[in-house]
């Protein structure tokens, strides 16, 4: 018999679950957005090239100018990991193919030759940094709505700062903290413990999100963190911040195949973590999988990320585990 669902009254139905089409439009404009903000250190540096490469009158002087050499690397079609196994030599060399091959054929245009180039390095560099944009935007919503749920239930907590790997107090201004949180702990019910993106040793697999019984100093290095005890997990959870309906249906099956691991893994030890899933894609048919094992169980609870609603409700529910 199908199990009735109570985890998250916003979910009645499939219907419940799927993204709308407006909600994948606004989805598309935020990561169009964020993408052009990554991007303006690129084009601000370009601007940079532009104006120190001006100085000179004609291609070959510009190894001259020491200033650009980087810029120059740059727009040779060198990458800054490839920099270090090259000697100076090589460098220069790299340069010079530059200037005869492709600046001084652009003759008084140059310069404006160069930039292009330096763009379309750099554009490789953006292009890595937006293939996992949609996924980091997802993770700073999820995160933006916890600790909302924190602030408004007036419940402490403590974060651990990615960028340091300190664990931090509750801030008092708390903006942009999503961007940089790997762990949280809170105590409620009791204390909680949950960390990004980790490798599960149980499962041999990273899981987007792990909540722990446990405190802060469990959270340790080595075969004594409170990881490597399966008794110690109270949810574990995916999450997916695409938002491209085309790839809904593969994140899916990513996920539903990570969570059945997780399952198959801990049943054998005879230990039952709840489990959870987020998206901000989800489709008609998947969106039938999703509450199908919402009704019996295989699912402790799911959300669509663009329902304010049910996120809101998914974040109070781990709070509350």
């Amino acid at each position: 018999m199908a199990k009735k669902i109570t985890a998250n009254p916003h979910v009645k139905s499939a219907a419940d679950l799927v993204t709308s089409r407006e909600e994948t439009r606004a989805g598309f404009i935020s990561m169009a957005l964020e993408k052009n903000y990554i991007a303006v250190p690129y084009i601000e540096e370009a601007k940079a090239l532009k104006a120190l490469a001006s100085a000179v009158k004609k291609p070959s002087e510009l190894l001259n100018l020491s200033d650009v050499r980087v810029g120059l690397l740059t727009a040779s079609g060198l990458s800054d990991k490839s920099l270090k196994y090259l000697t100076d030599d090589d460098k220069t060399f790299a340069i010079k193919g530059l200037i005869e091959k492709f600046l001084e054929p652009a003759g008084e245009n140059f310069i404006d030759e160069l930039v292009y180039r330096y763009l379309l390095t750099k554009g490789d560099a953006l292009g890595g940094k937006a293939r996992n944009l949609a996924g980091t935007l997802g993770e700073r919503k999820f995160l933006r709505c916890l600790i909302s749920v924190f602030n408004i239930a007036g419940i402490n907590y403590k974060w651990k700062d990615s960028d340091s790997n300190t664990w931090l107090d509750k801030p008092t201004d708390d903006t942009d903290i999503e961007k940089r949180i790997k762990a949280i702990y809170w105590k409620k019910k009791a204390d909680r413990l949950m960390v990004l993106n980790i490798n599960v040793p149980l499962v041999n697999k990273n899981v987007d999100l792990s909540i722990l019984q446990g405190k802060i100093e469990d959270l340790k290095a080595g075969k004594d963190s409170i990881v490597h005890y399966p008794e110690k997990y109270v949810a574990l959870g995916e999450l997916k911040g695409g938002v491209d309906p085309a790839g809904a249906d593969e994140h899916w099956k990513t996920a539903n195949f990570a969570l059945t691991r997780i399952r198959t893994s801990f049943e054998k030890v005879n230990i039952s973590p709840k489990a959870f899933f987020v998206a901000a894609a989800i489709e008609a048919s998947m969106a039938a999988e999703i509450f199908s094992q919402l009704e019996f169980g295989n699912l402790n609870n799911a959300a669509n990320l663009n329902s304010d609603e049910q996120l809101t409700t998914i974040c109070d529910w781990i709070i509350n585990l």
